[in-house]
């Protein structure tokens, strides 16, 4: 069994106040989202897990994004999920690093046209762990898909919110079904 963390979006325009789409912010703050999700790296890096941070973001042209999307398409109204900019920045508290592996993404699964599933692949990584946000939206999309592609799913769930905590737990109580749940403070850290 080889193991790897994978964060999803959290950015600034979706988990800080001050983003432009902060659909997430007030649950990724009430329930200590970024302390546990920074936790959860401490353990994966001392057991050398490693981590892969993923970012939903445009091109400055916002050419790839999808107009006709009822989630993306003013964004390019509104300039958010513009890469180079604040809002598409980690979160500052979020422990990533210059020497983390980053991957974009410009719809919501995180599989979806990245090279996520061809860098688990090539370090025959077997079970993935999941956290960030939205579990009802990212999370969801890359658990299913994971599993579909016959990866050992695992999520944090205190790692992980929506914008609203009957958002988060419906999801959870759905994925439960194709995935393990675990707290941070149940990893072997």
């Amino acid at each position: 069994m080889k193991k790897a963390l994978v964060i999803i979006d959290l950015i600034n325009d979706i988990v800080d106040i001050k983003g432009k789409i902060p659909s997430c912010a007030e649950q990724v703050s009430t329930h200590h989202i970024i302390h546990n999700t920074n936790i959860a790296i401490q353990w994966a890096k001392e057991n050398n897990i490693p981590c892969i941070f993923v970012k939903v973001g445009f091109q400055p042209s916002y050419l790839e994004l999808p107009h006709q999307s009822p989630m993306f398409g003013k964004a390019q109204q509104y300039r958010a999920l513009e890469l180079g900019q604040w809002g598409t920045e980690f979160h500052p508290d979020l422990n990533v690093t210059k020497h983390d592996m980053v991957i974009t993404k410009s719809r919501v699964n995180p599989f979806y046209n990245t090279a996520l599933d061809s860098v688990l692949r090539a370090n025959t990584i077997t079970d993935v762990y999941f956290c960030g946000v939205s579990t009802c939206w990212a999370i969801q999309s890359a658990v299913r898909d994971a599993h579909d592609r016959d990866y050992c799913v695992h999520i944090i769930s205190d790692a992980c919110t929506s914008a609203t905590e009957q958002e988060h737990q419906r999801s959870l109580a759905m994925l439960s079904r194709i995935a393990t749940l675990h707290q941070v403070k149940t990893l072997d850290i």
